[in-house]
């Protein structure tokens, strides 16, 4: 692995204001969502010769553990970020992006769907969203829900921030990551509750959106000024690979309000808020700009807009972050795969405002080999362009 050759040197603050435009490119910078589990393990242990640590608490509280008192998860959320944070330093990251407490939120989740993971490193189980149904399909359900429960997953996640403060790299910095439209959407109502409740009864779908977005906002508001804290980086997917998942006009009811309000949270603290969107996000871009006012955003596959088209078109008017199509990750051989992401950073880098990584998270079904391929070619392009 060629970047292992030299010490990494993280930047956050060159980071940022590369995205911003405020400085060109030295290098390339890249970043990720997310980087399954799974792949942080095989890194530790094959080529960084280190024991791996799993978090107490996995999305949708997959672990099984999210029934564990705060005393207990104490000691297992220091050797989690202990090996977490080793990995992304030696990896050449500069910021973590840390989704702990959604983590915790959504082990309130009682819908998950359950089937068999198949992927090349299998989680044994894989978690869905369930499509039909949620926790709350009335009032009733409403008045029932644990809407206190977030508060001591706010005050465990500022302890948490306290402790990663005597652990991280000098350069390096955290992205705190909620999501506020997708819970209603994937486990508090369900897609098609959720769909036919905003016509029947918009009224609670609106409460519930309300709910949802001060739970987020809270806690946002709660860490975003801690000192390791580098920015929000907000992970909402409005849309599929055609358009977006509910119409425009209800988006302006339901969520950019709150995400502005994040947004405006970010920098009043002169602080960036980045955005992971998956999907056809072309409809929404100028309010995400405009109204909004991201500071860059996150996502792309090549099947619904590749990153060098999205770059000519929006690239002057925010940073892009990503764009390394899983798909290809996932099919093309060793050969093909460097061409691509040569041809890739060749485009985007030099016009700036650009950070490399995947088009959506680094997923425990994309090979090994070709996630370190990616970070290789990565450093291979900055010797060469030193």
């Amino acid at each position: 692995m060629d970047f292992l050759k030299t010490k990494p040197h993280p930047d956050f603050n060159d980071f940022t204001a590369v995205l911003k435009g405020t400085k060109k490119p030295a290098k390339v910078h890249y970043a990720e969502l997310v980087v399954d589990e799974e792949i942080k393990k095989i890194i530790l242990e094959e080529f960084l010769e280190d024991e791996y640590f799993a978090p107490p608490v996995l999305n949708w509280g997959s672990s099984g553990t999210a029934v564990l008192s705060f005393n207990e998860k104490k000691t297992q959320y220091k050797k989690y970020y202990e090996k977490t944070i080793k990995f992304y330093y030696q990896m050449g990251y500069s910021m973590i992006t840390d989704m702990m407490f959604m983590n915790n939120f959504e082990a309130l989740n009682p819908f998950k769907i359950r089937s068999t993971d198949t992927s090349i490193l299998s989680k044994g189980e894989r978690y869905w969203a369930n499509e039909k149904t949620g926790v709350i399909k009335s009032w009733e359900d409403f008045k029932k829900f644990p809407w206190e429960a977030p508060g001591k997953y706010i005050d465990e996640y500022l302890y948490n921030l306290d402790m990663i403060s005597k652990l991280l790299p000098d350069g390096m910095k955290i992205g705190i990551s909620g999501t506020f439209f997708e819970e209603p959407l994937e486990w508090i109502f369900g897609f098609e509750n959720l769909f036919y409740l905003m016509h029947d009864n918009p009224e609670l779908v609106a409460e519930v959106y309300n709910k949802v977005g001060e739970i987020i906002y809270n806690f946002y508001d709660a860490a975003i000024g801690h000192e390791i804290v580098g920015c929000i980086f907000h992970a909402d997917d409005l849309g599929y690979k055609n358009a977006t998942l509910i119409s425009v006009k209800d988006l302006e009811k339901l969520v950019f309000p709150w995400l502005k309000k994040y947004s405006r949270l970010a920098h009043s603290c002169s602080k960036p808020f980045f955005l992971h969107c998956c999907g056809k996000k072309t409809e929404i871009m100028d309010i995400l700009i405009g109204d909004v006012q991201i500071d860059a955003i996150h996502s792309f596959e090549d099947a619904s807009y590749p990153v060098k088209e999205f770059m000519s078109e929006w690239g002057s008017r925010v940073g892009i972050m990503g764009g390394i199509d899983i798909d290809k990750l996932v099919r093309l051989n060793e050969t093909d795969l460097k061409i691509y992401i040569r041809d890739t950073l060749d485009f985007c880098v030099p016009k700036g405002r650009y950070v490399c990584g995947t088009g959506n998270s680094v997923a425990n079904y994309i090979p090994v080999k070709n996630y370190i391929t990616l970070i290789n070619e990565c450093a291979c392009w900055n010797r060469q362009n030193a």
